[in-house]
């Protein structure tokens, strides 16, 4: 069985002013997430399912869900606020979205097998799908083994100032202990480095893997998800910023004990656009994937 490409396409890019997600970067009017897709399709993804918010369907179908159809097989799911277990409802004054482990949440009614979740605005590189496609294939049937990709940090940074990263460690068998959230990282004085709690910069190595939001999964997740979801709105139902990372119930199911999530190395680069500003770089970058010949120009 193929695994299935899950693409979160649910958030409005509020900082970015408009939905990046149909934001034509490519030479041929391309999208960020339609190499994503290439890549996928290429690396033996046998299915996308896309979760987007409700309100923006008609246009999505058009621009987005029309173009693969015939390619591969495409599903719709929707992530809403008041999509919640029983006995809870949203607070009135909540307009966020219960975050991205909330929007994996949606996918439980149709997928089946081994899936990995990617962001739709991030640009993540053929060898990342490669990677990935082929362990997922190797967790048919099975439960509570995960895996990540884990980004070489220096691969992931901006010209423009500092970004935000999820740290990884892992132990000597190459699984996840835990990621750090590190809020400030930037090159400086010829090395990758990042901010700590008491201010200071701290110098890593290039290679140190870091989280970009790409997981693979089997279906088993969508149970913990259930329950952790529970709990997790209990404590948070009254707070309207809190949201339900997926990495938040990922450390948690690693220090429980519950499952094992490897670490993959990916020599890809990474980009994303997170504000108008990185439009013009991004737009420059897939010219040049095209004008190499490492991407063909229209994609499709």
């Amino acid at each position: 069985m193929k695994p299935t490409l899950f693409v979160l396409a649910a958030g409005m890019g509020s900082r970015y002013g408009g939905l990046k997600q149909l934001d034509g970067l490519g030479p041929g009017g391309e999208t960020i997430m339609d190499y994503s897709i290439y890549d996928a399709v290429n690396a033996g993804f046998g299915k996308l399912v896309f979760v987007i918010r409700k309100s923006f369907e008609e246009d999505f179908r058009e621009k987005i869900v029309r173009k693969y159809e015939k390619k591969i097989p495409v599903e719709l799911v929707f992530q809403e606020l008041d999509k919640l277990p029983d006995g809870f409802t949203p607070h009135p004054e909540r307009v966020k979205p219960w975050g991205t482990n909330h929007a994996v949440m949606m996918g439980k009614e149709v997928i089946q097998e081994p899936f990995a979740v990617i962001n739709a605005d991030d640009f993540y590189g053929r060898e990342s799908f490669s990677v990935l496609a082929d362990y997922l294939k190797t967790l048919e049937n099975s439960e509570n083994s995960y895996c990540m990709v884990g980004y070489r940090v220096g691969n992931t940074l901006s010209e423009s100032g500092t970004v935000a990263r999820g740290v990884c460690e892992a132990d000597e068998s190459g699984n996840l202990t835990g990621v750090v959230e590190r809020t400030q990282v930037m090159h400086m004085d010829g090395k990758v480095s990042y901010k700590d709690e008491d201010d200071r910069w701290v110098a890593i190595d290039d290679n140190t893997p870091v989280s970009m939001n790409m997981w693979g999964f089997t279906p088993d997740y969508f149970r913990y998800s259930d329950d952790y979801f529970v709990n997790f709105l209990k404590e948070n139902a009254a707070n309207l910023r809190a949201e339900f990372f997926i990495p938040l119930l990922v450390n948690h199911l690693i220090v429980s004990g519950l499952v094992t999530v490897k670490v993959l190395d990916t020599p890809s680069k990474w980009f994303g656009v997170t504000y108008a500003e990185d439009r013009p770089a991004v737009v420059a970058k897939l010219k040049n994937l095209a004008d190499s010949g490492t991407y063909p120009s229209p994609l499709w």
